[in-house]
Formats: structure tokens, sequence, C-alpha cells
């Protein structure tokens, strides 16, 4: 490394530090990037600057005088009064630049120390009614965003009054307004008399500055703390079509899956909330809890509300000729036992509304996640999911499951299956041993519990292959699982030929068949979309083991939203 002395100066020390890069073959892209950066001719202008103005500090620099632009005014004057030779039109023509004005303005607000902001002065037509009353005139800036608080007339004394400061709009960043402020005049103009959503109309209309003339709350201490409470939205929502909002543009639209982080629940009725992800640092209104299930209960009562519909197994027309799934496509039992788990929803509200949720991060020594996958019909996983695992066995597992018919010659025991009598078989399912088991061909096949924790105590990611009625016994805080539904791609023949469609092209597929899967699919999304964590779209097996493989390593490696419940000590 060079000797730099205190001194050389800052340009010329990044000139000494660049000269010493030379790439080497273990660091190359490293330093041609770090030397790509140092030879910006943007960063050393920057330290010229900065050599410059440290040289000029020393000398202690202090102004000749503090009012350069009223001398360049009065010279311009001056120049202009008689003719003029050609040094002196040539320094009238700088002395008129913009670019110079505004320079010898800066250089007086320096000279000057007059650093503080210049507020408008106090309108002199106050109201007579005013005048034992405390008047506030509040100057906000605001572009094409909204202003950031919604209104309310006041049953009582009629006026219109600040009902909540959205966080992070402009009127909270101001500071200036706050909750129970009476507002009376908007850039001048009364509005006493207007409906709150003519006002609210004319405020989120209105850009650049905005006056606002408000009576101060008696208290104007704003109590609203930021919380922390994320949730994942289970139901889709859309302000503009949600006839009680108290004001549809403050409304936060989202989908089913979207986490939402919940700023403010001073209000029972409408919660403060934001997008995770979003740039945008306002917050809007969604829903509370109880009053979205009060509604619901409230449609359902009157018959307005769509009745949800109960998830049913999908019977399979065949099953397929690998892996464990031919063991329960055609006839399925669900296990009911009486200390089943319950979901985080269901014993909390009879519908869909929110789920509290934290970002997980596996700590060291801890089991992996349980990784789940649903299939439509026609997904066809058992091939991916083997495939996944053949390539990658230090990392996952498959739960070995249980059968009832006699070993092949070539199979091993607890490799392809755990063979066992029926006697045994049966005695495990009423132990409530099996998450799920089904009869195929008179003989019995089952995915045991045990079989699941054997793989993860490896500190190995298992993959089980099930029925969605066994999520509920899958969906606790020992397995922590990641559900993955996977679902064919399937086309309308009148834009894709099925002969085109590779993931099909090798099975006899009907226009029938086509419509099966893809209301399999639907309801499937439809019953258990709330669960779901990831939807694989199956274009082909190549590609859909390659998908699978990176969601793995996601779920291995970083961190991923589930309900709170599951890390709570």
């Amino acid at each position: 490394m060079p000797v730099v002395s205190t001194n050389t100066d800052l340009h010329e020390t990044l000139a000494l530090l660049t000269s010493q890069l030379h790439p080497d073959a273990n660091h190359k892209e490293d330093l041609v990037f770090l030397k790509g950066v140092f030879t910006e001719k943007s960063l050393g202008y920057l330290m010229k600057i900065h050599d410059k103005l440290k040289q000029y500090e020393k000398q202690s620099p202090s102004p000749v005088l503090h009012s350069a632009s009223c001398l360049a005014e009065d010279l311009t004057e001056e120049l202009q009064d008689g003719p003029l030779e050609e040094d002196e039109k040539e320094l009238l023509l700088l002395l008129s630049a913009p670019h110079l004005k505004a320079v010898l303005s800066a250089h007086d607000t320096v000279a000057q120390k007059n650093f503080d902001p210049v507020l408008p002065p106090l309108p002199e037509d106050v109201d007579d009614d005013l005048e034992e009353e405390s008047v506030k005139i509040v100057r906000l800036v605001k572009n094409k965003e909204p202003l950031g608080a919604t209104i309310r007339r006041d049953e009582v004394t009629g006026a219109v009054i600040v009902a909540r400061i959205m966080r992070g709009g402009a009127a909270d960043r101001s500071g200036l307004v706050h909750v129970g402020d009476e507002l009376r005049e908007v850039n001048g103009n009364l509005i006493t008399h207007k409906r709150p959503d003519e006002i609210s109309h004319i405020l989120s209309q209105s850009q650049g500055s905005i006056t606002l003339k408000i009576i101060p709350a008696i208290v104007e201490e704003d109590k609203m703390k930021e919380s922390r409470v994320y949730l994942r939205a289970l139901f889709d929502y859309v302000p503009f079509e949600d006839r009680a909002t108290p004001c549809q543009e403050a409304g936060l639209p989202f989908k089913r899956g979207d986490i939402l982080q919940v700023v403010s629940q001073e209000d029972a009725t409408w919660w403060q909330a934001k997008r995770v992800g979003d740039c945008n640092l306002r917050a809007a209104l969604i829903p509370s809890t109880h009053f979205q299930e009060r509604r619901l209960r409230y449609r359902r009562k009157t018959g307005t509300f769509p009745g949800s519909v109960s998830p049913k197994v999908t019977t399979y027309e065949r099953a397929e000729q690998a892996g464990l799934r031919r063991s329960f496509r055609l006839k399925k039992e669900r296990q009911n036992s009486p200390g089943e788990p319950r979901t985080p929803d269901a014993d909390h509200s009879d519908f869909l509304i929110y789920e509290e949720v934290t970002l997980y991060v596996p700590r060291p020594g801890e089991r992996p996640r349980l990784v789940v996958l649903l299939g439509s019909l026609g997904a066809r996983i058992a091939d991916i999911k083997q495939k996944v695992i053949a390539e990658n066995p230090r990392l996952y597992g498959l739960a070995v499951p249980h059968t009832t018919r006699p070993r092949k010659s070539h199979e091993r025991e607890g490799v392809e299956y755990h063979f066992v009598t029926k006697a045994a078989f049966e005695a495990d399912m009423r132990h409530g041993k099996f998450i799920e088991y089904g009869e195929y061909k008179d003989n019995l096949y089952g995915t045991s519990l045990e079989s699941i924790h054997s793989i993860l105590d490896q500190n190995k990611i298992c993959l089980v292959d099930v029925q969605p009625e066994a999520l509920p016994i899958l969906r606790t805080s020992a397995f922590k699982p990641f559900i993955i539904l996977v679902r064919p791609s399937v086309f309308d023949s009148e834009k894709k030929s099925l002969s085109s469609c590779s993931s099909l092209h090798s099975m006899a597929i009907t226009e029938h068949d086509i419509q099966d899967m893809r209301q399999s699919a639907e309801k499937m999304e439809q019953c258990y979309g709330h669960w779901l964590d990831y939807v694989l779209v199956k274009e082909d097996p190549i590609s859909a083991k390659a998908e699978l493989h990176v969601i793995l390593e996601r779920v291995r490696l970083e961190p991923q939203w589930v309900p709170l419940s599951w890390v709570r000590t």
C-alpha cells in the first residue's frame, strides 16, 4: 500500500489507491468493480471540490459584505442608464444571468446566517367569531399524493373535524395537523357548509401549497405510536368497492397472501397499515378484524354472503404409475382424532380475514421446515419430487409410507415402504399415527407422523405429498410447513393446441380432461389458497424440477413469513 501523509489531498490519495489495485484471480470481479468506482469522473470532481473547500476553510474566510445581491442590482440599474462599452455590456449580461443571481442570493443567506424557513404571514382578516379562539394557519406542500388525513362531521356542533392522520402522509410528516382539529378553511375558502366528501375531493385535487385554517384540538398530543404488527391477508380487498370506508382514496387495496404492517389500531373499525414491500411510506386504511367479521356475519345472516365451498377430495380417474400418490387417488378416508390440532384461523374466527405473522429465521441446531406438496388434477408431482430428492439426498428426504401389501423382490424394508400387517396398520390408524391413509386394490397405504419426524431429525427437509385434508394436522409449530400447490399449465384449445403443450403431450388428454384439470386447480386455490406459500405452474418436468429446487433453497436459507403462533415461546 502507498504511504500517504496527512498533507496529501483526498483526490491524490484516491489516485494512489487506484494505482495499487491489481486484480488477481481470486478477487478479480471485486477489484475491477472497485477500480471502476474510484476512476469515476464524478467522484474525482467531488474529491477536488472537497480539497478546495478544506483549503479555503483553513483561511478562516469571512464575508466582505452581507448584501451582494443588492449591490449587483444597484450596479445593473446604473449600467442600464447610459451608453455601454463592450466590457460593460458583457458585465450587464453576466449580472442578469439567473444562475449568478442564485449564487449571490445563496452567498447573502450564508453571510447573514439566515437559515430559518420563511413562514407565511398571518391573515389580517380573521373572522370575528374566532377572536376568542386559537386559530392556527397551516401551510402544507404536497404533490399528487393524498393529504393523508380523513375528516368527519361532528354530529352535535356540525364542525368539520380531522378524524385520523395517516402515518407517513403529508399531514403526518408536517406534525402540524392533529386528530380532533377543526377545519375551517382550505386555501382561503370557507368549507364549513360543504359535505365531508366534497372537502376530501378538494384536498385530494389540490397540489403544491395548501393553506389550512384550523382550530386546534384541546389536546394536540399525537398518541399514535407505530406498531409492529404484521398480518397475512386471507381475502382480497378493493376500497373503491367498499361503501363503508370513510374515504375510498385513503383505503389500501390488497390481495390474499399480501403481508400488511399495521401501524395503528387506535380506531376499532379502521386500522392503518402499509403493504410490506411497497415504496409508499404513507399508511392507508384497512377494515379491522372485528369490523370485517361483524359485517360478514351480517351478510351471511341476510343471505348476501356467498357460501364457502366445503373442500372435497378430487377423485382421479386413474392412479399415477409411480410413487406414493397411487395409494391415495381412488379411495380416501379422512383421519379425525380427538386431539387433532386446529388451524389458527379456525381458533379465532369463522371467516378468513387476517393471520398474524412474523419473519422466521431458522436458528442453529433447529430442525428444518416440512415442505408439503399439493397437486391438482394432472400435476403428476411424484416424479419431480423424487428427482429433487435423488439429486440432493443430503438436504432433502422423503417420508417412507406404510403399506399392508406384500414386499416385492427388489424392494427394501424402510426404503420404498414400511411393510406391516393389516392388524398393525389398523392399530396405528386407531391411535392417530397417520396423517392420511387409504385403500388401493385391497391394500392399505398411509403416511405416518413418525416417518416425517424421522427425516426432520436427520436435519433434512422432508417432502410430503398429501391430500389437502391433511393440512390441519401438519400446519403446526412442530412442522412449520411451507405449502406448495403444483398445478399443470393448461391452455385454452383456441390459444394453444394440446399437441404443443409439452407437459401434456405424452398423455392422451381430451378437451374434457383439460376442463377437469382447470376446475381442479381453481377449486384447490379457492379452498386452500389462504394456506399456500407458493403456486408452482408446471410447464414440463424439467423446468418444474428446477423451480422446485430454487423454492427449496429459499425455504432452507431465506427468512419466510410464518404464523406468529409458530415461533412464540
